[in-house]
């Protein structure tokens, strides 16, 4: 197989993958890549791609590689999403396959729209879509911070 990976994939794991998968590919519209299964069926790697970008979806398989739901409900990130158009309707997507919505569209002082959301399992995702060029200087001014390195 070519090398066609991106260069930065995140892994998550989820007590049911496969329902991690379905819910995936209804609420953000993601696409399945590879599946790759042992010999009896159970579920060993998978990897899904929304474009040029990628994540990987596994079961849990030690200690340290738990879905939220079994620790509690804690995560150790935030997986972001940047869409092209419409966020709002992303949004009502992911809503209508079962998402808590944790944070309702809305503009952002560095120029996106954002929200975020809880899939079944717990993992916290955010949504983008670049709406406005805003310049660092702007930027500074409506959220009142110190910015460096704004490109």
């Amino acid at each position: 197989m070519a090398d066609r990976r991106a260069p930065l994939i995140s892994a998550l794991c989820y007590q049911d993958p496969r329902a991690a998968i379905a819910w995936l590919e209804r609420a953000f519209g993601f696409e399945l890549f590879m599946l790759i299964e042992d010999d009896g069926g159970a579920l060993v790697h998978s990897e899904m791609r929304f474009g040029d970008a990628a994540v990987m979806i596994g079961a849990e398989w030690s200690d340290d590689h738990k879905s939220p739901r079994s620790i509690g409900g804690k995560n150790t990130q935030t997986v972001h999403i940047q869409v092209e158009t419409d966020v709002n309707a992303h949004c009502e997507r992911a809503r209508a396959a079962g998402a808590e919505i944790l944070m309702e569209p809305e503009n952002q002082f560095y120029g996106a729209r954002s929200y975020r959301c809880r899939d079944p399992e717990g993992h916290i995702w955010s949504v983008a879509q670049s709406v406005q060029e805003v310049s660092r200087e702007d930027a500074e001014v409506a959220s009142g911070l110190k910015i460096t390195g704004w490109v």
